[in-house]
């Protein structure tokens, strides 16, 4: 199931991305030109969370399987490297909301520098050298405009909501007991709110308790409604 949802998301982002690049005439006064950013975002969105799972090994049971997802999607995304990506997740996942984690920001708490700081650190020279090229190889049989808006302003709106879902409202400060191991929060219970906002990631905690989980079990066990004893104490 897990290869079948990767596979999907890839596709259905993909044949999107296609579709309002090459067919799409914008109009800014037509409503259908902010609905497809808006969905092209979350697709965006989506890709992230493919590199993300298959960070975690919970796409197939093969690890090379995960490592191609992994790679495929970080690299469809915005040319990102899932080797830095891996490192620094598994940082987070150690020491997180911490000193040591390298996706907080402990001397500011401020939405837009900290989600600076966390677009600095995973900017890479080669990256940029991917997207460059991109860009210039896409303007060639494509509207300039439709690349801006549907290629780069969705990449970047996928980026914002997976920082400010992912990680700034789940991490930010106060840092309470009821946080604890983790340093983590989840967004109320309502599935189809979470599943709208970030795939379930604002169920923040207990994705840190089950990291196992697939993004698309993660509602099954806010569900459950366990307590942070029971959720400690069945931990992966």
């Amino acid at each position: 199931m897990g290869i079948i949802i990767a596979i999907a998301i890839i596709v259905v982002w993909a044949l999107h991305l296609s579709y309002v690049l090459i067919y799409f005439d914008i109009l800014f006064t037509n409503p259908l030109t902010y609905l497809h950013i808006l969905i092209q975002t979350y697709l965006y969105t989506g890709l992230f969370i493919t590199g993300h799972d298959a960070m975690h090994g919970n796409i197939a049971k093969s690890k090379p399987v995960n490592t191609f997802f992994g790679y495929l999607s970080c690299f469809l995304f915005a040319g990102m490297s899932y080797k830095r990506l891996i490192k620094n997740h598994f940082s987070h996942h150690k020491h997180p909301g911490g000193e040591k984690d390298p996706d907080f920001n402990v001397k500011s708490q401020n939405f837009w520098k900290w989600w600076f700081t966390f677009m600095v650190r995973y900017t890479t020279i080669m990256q940029l050298i991917v997207m460059g090229v991109s860009y210039n190889l896409l303007k060639i049989v494509v509207p300039e405009i439709n690349i801006w808006i549907f290629w780069i302003i969705p990449a970047f709106g996928g980026t914002l909501q997976l920082f400010y879902f992912g990680t700034y409202i789940p991490h930010k400060y106060p840092h309470t007991l009821e946080m604890r191991p983790h340093n983590a929060r989840s967004q109320k219970k309502n599935h189809l709110l979470a599943m709208l906002s970030c795939y379930f990631f604002g169920y923040h905690y207990e994705h840190h308790s089950y990291p196992g989980t697939p993004w698309w079990k993660l509602y099954k066990i806010r569900e459950k409604g366990l307590s942070k004893e029971e959720i400690l104490s069945h931990r992966h």
